[in-house]
């Protein structure tokens, strides 16, 4: 069976969608729609910005998801999913390609999660980590043991968990993290605590617009980041999605899940190859590949 998976924050590049821009006439229409939808032109910072410029929430958020999307679109005949994830953001191209959301609406709700995250970030400094090396067992008692809030946000494989929290308490849990025996406890390079109880104001913002928004039936299961379970259910499907910016995101045991239903083929779409170095790790036997403008033609 075949799976799809959609990457999320962090897989961004410099240049990212200009090769579908300028091989296929139905992407290009569909950037051009993308810029009028956003009210500025996107396609300029992903195909010409600097990394600097593509680092911003409000920009990162479509701009993945364009790649992605556009990319799945491109496909044609050759896009047939059996199931679908995406992980964080990417839960959102994915719920495109399968049919459970319009392009439009989609774009527009990543649009509005991308400012309510960035709003709820201002609201009060926070940050995230990786964990290197440790059982989830392990990270999940020192976070519940470390004053302050801070929790475990992404379950990426085996021994590799992101944490999520207040500063002060991510520098101790970090400190508690290599004493117990962590190969690295490393504070990342992001706008704020994302999954965890802090983007509580997002969850409350980004709720209205989903509930607001019309979601049909999709033409394959998605497996979701805070269930880890194939849901088709449109119902279903927008409880989960509100929840997932306070919960955490479980890649792991997603993937596991997928392969477990008869998923033989993860195909990565969008930028980078993240998500297929994380499934390769969750399970060996795996087979992996990245979607490519070349393979739709």
């Amino acid at each position: 069976m075949k799976a799809y998976i959609f990457p999320g924050q962090g897989a961004q590049f410099s240049g990212m969608g200009l090769d579908l821009y300028e091989n296929s006439p139905e992407a290009q229409h569909l950037f051009e729609n993308a810029n009028r939808i956003l009210g500025f032109n996107i396609t300029d910072i992903m195909f010409e910005g600097t990394a600097e410029a593509l680092k911003e929430t409000k920009v990162t958020q479509p701009a993945i998801f364009l790649h992605s999307v556009i990319l799945a679109k491109t496909l044609g005949e050759n896009f047939k999913p059996d199931m679908v994830a995406g992980h964080s953001l990417g839960e959102f191209s994915a719920l495109v390609a399968n049919g459970a959301l319009t392009f439009e609406d989609g774009l527009r709700l990543v649009s509005q999660r991308a400012l309510a995250m960035q709003k709820a970030c201002e609201i009060q400094p926070s940050t995230m980590a990786a964990v290197l090396g440790l059982e989830d067992s392990i990270v999940e008692k020192i976070c519940n043991d470390t004053e302050g809030i801070v929790v475990a946000a992404n379950y990426n494989c085996p021994g590799q968990l992101v944490i999520s929290g207040e500063i002060e308490a991510i520098n101790r849990a970090c400190e508690n993290m290599k004493e117990a025996g962590a190969r690295r406890a490393l504070v990342l390079p992001v706008g704020g605590a994302f999954h965890s109880p802090m983007m509580e104001p997002a969850r409350e913002e980004l709720a209205a617009a989903i509930e607001n928004t019309t979601f049909s039936k999709p033409n394959c299961p998605i497996y979701q980041n805070v269930t880890a379970k194939a849901v088709i259910n449109e119902a279903e499907i927008k409880a989960n999605l509100i929840s997932q910016l306070t919960a955490p995101v479980r890649w792991t045991q997603t993937v596991e899940q997928m392969i477990t239903d008869g998923a033989t083929l993860f195909t990565e779409v969008g930028p980078g190859k993240v998500l297929q170095g994380l499934v390769r790790k969750i399970n060996r036997e795996a087979q992996t590949a990245s979607a490519t403008i070349e393979s739709a033609s």
